[in-house]
């Protein structure tokens, strides 16, 4: 083999590259020794067994990375990448083709972990990493299998199912997994904390997720982590035995998608406990190099869908570092002007970002980022409903669930399924009131209904607010509520807690997780009472346009009272 020529197509348009890289401030890295690189060829797996056999032809033009470098395979299938004394090598799956997906679990196979000596027992992990490797076969080959793909499809987006215990295992189960058997969906993807510190329980949760049915693609997150480990270097050594590469990419129906790790771990800090090691929001400059030569090898009308799990921007803290993406502007430079959506989770909120030119985005039209609201909600926290099951309100006030993705082409659209919400409700309606405000203390286990609804003295109307929690709802969001016969009004969006949700946690100490509390949600819309509400029974008519322009309706029953009724006790 001629190593030279090889080593020239590892990035095809490699001065485009360079200069895509240098624009984004990924520094060019020197040539790696001259060590023998790691070949291989992508080849259709016909047998179906995932080893070539007679007369399984090779395929060209597929991408094949090392998580830094992409080789682009020949006319023969072969491809050539440097390698290091560690590392991970891994095939980007095309669009129109399948990598093998295990049994039992769903979960793609579609790399070689090259670690010859596996993870160093000195660490002493308390959770097992990757067994020796051994010398670097003298070919690494990935099978793939013709398979149809739409471009119009669906994806189930989940973050944050975190259970930490076998309990809160079955909460995933039977919370999300269950209705979720039989779905239409091309497949699912989950956007870090798979478990809750506790990396013994992935198998069961795999093994769970797996019954969905569809290809399950996975990130890690900060709870995802190798705490012993006193770096970034060995933090993942049990999400890569059992998931593989930490970051990664794969096509589907023309769709490019990338894969990160932004949880950059930096050691334990002795003075807190354990699972409180420090990291940091981070995509660093191996990934960004990464992405852009990526980049290099993809039109650039098709659509990118980028998934991480630290949010770039959050609106819960904007400075804090392990809350939002550090080298966020570097990332934005590299997307360009793409067709181009990200996906995050972390927080335990529901958000929605639009980056433009100040934020070092060059597109023609703002980067739309997603937060996603956790499969945990408050962690499982809350009481538990008729099932057994924790109510598991979010701290922004939203339901546990999760996302779906719909692409058609290179446009999308997500819809927010709540885990038990009837009829998929997408929003809340509750009243606050000084008239509930004083009695809240006194009243809050015997009234709960009452706190944050009716009846109301008619005296008190007018120091009344219409709140409205749309679930999904952010900046580009319009409210609407009308009052009987009355016209419609413009409700104002504020950054505020959810009452309700205020409520719920103030009501069940016992059952919330002890940090869980109701903060500022940034989907919340507010207008007041009117003040010549006359007594008797109005309907409350929202009315929702969502980020994507889909309308939304909901109702409340309000009863205005004609006295100055003070709150009492239900009989």
């Amino acid at each position: 083999m001629d190593h030279d020529i090889t080593r020239r197509a590892v990035v095809k348009g490699g001065a485009a590259t360079a200069a895509t890289l240098a624009a984004a401030g990924v520094p060019l890295r020197p040539a790696l020794a001259q060590a023998a690189p790691v070949t291989g060829v992508v080849f259709e797996d016909r047998s179906g067994t995932g080893r070539r056999q007679a007369g399984d032809a090779g395929i060209a033009g597929v991408l094949v990375s090392n998580g830094r470098e992409v080789a682009r395979t020949d006319a023969s299938g072969r491809y050539s990448l440097p390698i290091e004394d560690e590392a991970v090598i891994f095939v980007i799956k095309p669009t129109g083709w399948m990598v093998p997906v295990e049994p039992g679990t769903m979960l793609p196979r579609f790399y070689y972990i090259h670690q010859p000596a596996g993870t160093p027992a000195d660490l002493n992990l308390r959770y097992r990493g990757v067994d020796p490797t051994g010398p670097l076969p003298a070919a690494v080959d990935f099978p793939l299998r013709k398979a149809a793909e739409p471009t119009a499809f669906e994806v189930l987006l989940f973050t944050d199912p975190q259970p930490e215990s076998p309990v809160e295992v079955d909460f995933v189960r039977d919370d999300v997994v269950n209705a979720l058997i039989g779905t239409k969906a091309a497949f699912g993807m989950t956007t870090g904390d798979i478990m809750f510190d506790d990396l013994s329980l992935y198998a069961r949760q795999n093994r769970i997720i797996g019954q969905i049915g569809v290809p399950w693609w996975n990130i890690a997150g900060n709870h995802d982590l190798n705490f012993e480990a006193p770096g970034t270097r060995y933090s993942r050594e049990t999400f890569k035995r059992v998931f593989g590469p930490p970051h990664y990419a794969f096509e589907y129906g023309g769709a490019l998608f990338l894969m990160l790790d932004n949880v950059e771990y930096l050691g334990t800090d002795p003075a807190r406990p354990r699972r409180d090691g420090k990291y940091q929001g981070r995509i660093g400059e191996r990934q960004r190099a990464f992405i852009a030569n990526v980049l290099a090898e993809t039109p650039a009308d098709r659509l990118v869908v980028v998934a991480m799990h630290i949010p770039l921007r959050t609106y819960l803290n904007p400075q804090v570092a392990g809350m939002n993406t550090l080298d966020r502007a570097e990332f934005l430079k590299l997307i360009g002007d793409r067709p181009c959506v990200s996906f995050s989770g972390h927080t335990h909120t529901t958000e929605h970002h639009y980056f433009g030119a100040e934020d070092g985005y060059a597109g023609a039209t703002p980067h739309h980022h997603h937060v996603m609201t956790a499969v945990s909600g408050s962690w499982w926290s809350g009481p538990f409903d008729h099932r057994g099951i924790a109510a598991a309100d979010s701290r922004d006030g939203s339901p546990n669930g999760f996302h779906v993705l719909s692409i058609d082409g290179n446009r999308y659209a997500t819809r927010f399924q709540p885990a038990n919400e009837p009829g998929a409700r997408q929003m809340r309606i509750t009243l606050d009131s000084e008239f509930h405000r004083a009695g809240r203390e006194l009243y809050r286990d015997t009234r709960m209904g009452q706190l944050l609804g009716s009846p109301i003295p008619r005296d008190s109307a007018y120091a009344t607010d219409v709140v409205v929690n749309v679930f999904d709802g952010g900046p580009r969001t319009k409210v609407e509520c009308r009052i009987g016969a009355r016209e419609p009004v413009a409700m104002t969006r504020e950054t505020r807690p959810d009452p309700f949700v205020q409520e719920v946690f103030a009501r069940n100490e016992a059952t919330k997780k002890p940090w869980v509390k109701a903060d500022p949600c940034s989907h919340i819309w507010v207008a007041r009472l009117p003040a010549d509400l006359d007594a008797g029974t109005h309907c409350i008519a929202v009315r929702v346009v969502d980020e994507y322009g889909r309308e939304h309706r909901d109702h409340l029953v309000l009863e205005v009272t004609a006295g100055e009724a003070t709150p009492g006790v239900r009989g």
